[in-house]
């Protein structure tokens, strides 16, 4: 989830721009939670000094938070061609979206945004026109790489532009900001074009249909898919809205000319079993997404048979091995094939290794570098390989970190208040705001709900209604839960002096105790308690 700050003059005068506005997915602490998104709160202090938004590519952890944030930031975003188509289709599918204000740019441009000259560099990555920025400010060049790697033959685009880079260098640069996703891994990624050679393998050896699952966004992928096919002699079958939203884009702006066209899912049934190439979401194992349906045979149109092969062309995003797990067992049991990147080269990741951080380091010769885009182990990995190459300033830096870059050594001088929010339905806010604090509550002890009726004597009226959700039905001696706790809310009522139950509040607190007290007697578990008092 990235949103990187980069601000130039003094504190009460300083200008800002926001590199990035991306998201991340909830894991199973977060129930019900659609996306977590970036607490932005510093930047909306400052917001009158924010001169603009650049976005370096259009996965969703560098732009996936763009429309639900630009409201709190209101300022202009710069995105290549094929983001701004992607953010456009995005718009269009969402209800009461913000029209975003888009400046359009191209690898290669430089563009002016407050103090900062930008300067877009052309890398390759698993995702058209990624960029690295070249942001130079009167104290000095900083490049931000994006997420980016070395491929010798990409599928889609031109090679990296080692020449720009080392004319960067040259001229000197301040700080490197580099992406350290793989910076625990020796030696160079492979190209995509070979991944186009192990998939085609797959195709063609395969007996019956093929089902292929890769991330939406790499339209490289999607195109060596297609090509696969087609000199396999077979047709392609598009499920998933994200999917069938980027190939749109894509086809618009020119990647896929040249491929056959791609099928809809109604046209399943008219295609010969061994003539079918599926082409669908959910790698991650999401269980709305395709690939989960087709595992569970939930597809209107669509099925896999025993004997069909499933391609995983991705990686596993830690925290979704659970998901996907499952996914590959229930194909498993139908007698499925599965193949993934240990089986063959199907799959390649879009960021550098070691030696071509390596490289990045010797093309650049920054004075700093500031290891980005990782978790800590990664940070540090990354750290150490860039002292180790003669990098004269390493800045380890995490969350909410204020990092000097110039004058001086570069330090750590302030923090930023820093955390994350969250989109829940329509409404975007905190864990209290969302109420996902108590839905926590909720999912390990569940709920019970009490209505207390007094009469004009205050004496119960009778005994107390009680509703519980998600509560055993019995304690272990076989006694019934719900009659423990009424039991529990009437002693709890008749406890209290008559005169003093004229404090509805304090009977409601009373029974709610008792109500709690009996279920953990009973349970060993405490429920959230709700009590109604009427007289």
């Amino acid at each position: 989830m990235n949103f990187g700050l980069y601000g130039y003059g003094p504190r009460d005068k300083r200008e800002w721009i926001v590199v990035d506005c991306g998201v991340t997915f909830p894991g199973s602490d977060l129930p019900g939670v659609d996306l977590v998104l970036p607490d932005t709160r510093f930047i909306e202090r400052e917001v009158k000094r924010l001169r603009g938004i650049i976005i370096t590519h259009a996965h969703e952890d560098h732009y996936g938070a763009l429309l639900d944030l630009w409201p709190r930031l209101k300022a202009e975003v710069w995105m290549t061609p094929f983001s701004a188509g992607l953010l456009e289709a995005k718009r269009e599918g969402e209800h009461n979206a913000p029209d975003v204000p888009v400046r359009i740019f191209k690898p290669g441009e430089t563009f002016e945004v407050g103090p900062f000259s930008i300067e877009a560099i052309h890398v390759t990555h698993s995702i058209p026109e990624p960029v690295s920025l070249a942001i130079t400010s009167p104290a000095g060049t900083v490049i931000h790489t994006g997420d980016w790697k070395i491929d010798p033959a990409p599928s889609l685009g031109q090679r990296i532009d080692e020449a720009r880079f080392r004319e960067l260098g040259e001229a000197g640069v301040l700080a490197l900001v580099c992406d350290s996703t793989n910076a625990m891994r020796e030696g160079e990624s492979p190209s995509e074009e070979a991944v186009g050679k192990g998939l085609r393998e797959v195709i063609e050896e395969a007996a019956g249909r093929v089902a292929v699952t890769t991330f939406s966004s790499n339209v490289g992928r999607i195109r060596s898919i297609a090509e696969a096919a087609r000199d396999a002699g077979r047709q392609v079958l598009v499920l998933g809205r994200s999917l069938k939203r980027v190939i749109d884009v894509a086809t618009d702006l020119g990647y896929l000319e040249g491929l056959p066209p791609f099928l809809p899912e109604e046209d399943f049934g008219y295609l010969p079993r061994e003539n079918a190439v599926i082409l669908c979401t959910g790698s991650q194992g999401e269980s709305r997404a395709a690939l989960a349906k087709l595992a569970r045979d939930e597809m209107r149109n669509v099925a896999l048979t025993a004997g069909d092969t499933v391609v995983y062309s991705s990686r596993v995003i830690p925290g979704n091995e659970k998901a996907i797990i499952e996914t590959k067992n229930l194909l498993i049991e139908q007698g499925i094939r599965i193949i993934e990147d240990t089986d063959a080269l199907v799959h390649v990741s879009g960021h550098p290794r070691r030696n071509e951080l390596r490289q990045m380091y010797e093309w650049v010769k920054p004075k700093v570098l500031v290891p980005v885009h990782g978790e800590a182990a990664h940070l540090v990995a990354h750290g150490a390989l860039g002292a180790q190459a003669g990098i004269p300033e390493v800045a380890q830096i995490r969350n909410g970190d204020v990092l000097r870059l110039a004058p001086g050594a570069a330090e750590i001088i302030d923090q930023a208040p820093v955390g994350r929010i969250f989109r829940d339905g329509k409404i975007i806010g905190d864990d209290e705001e969302v109420g996902v604090r108590d839905r926590r509550k909720l999912s390990f002890a569940g709920h019970v709900a009490v209505n207390v009726v007094m009469d004009d004597k205050l004496n119960l009226e009778g005994d107390p209604d009680l509703v519980a959700i998600g509560v055993p039905e019995k304690d272990d001696t076989g006694a019934f839960l719900e009659d423990l706790m009424i039991e529990s809310a009437v002693s709890a009522v008749r406890s209290i002096p008559r005169q003093k139950r004229r404090d509805l509040d304090l009977v409601a607190e009373a029974v709610r105790r008792a109500v709690r007290g009996a279920a953990a007697q009973s349970w060993g578990k405490k429920p959230i308690v709700t009590v109604f008092v009427t007289q």
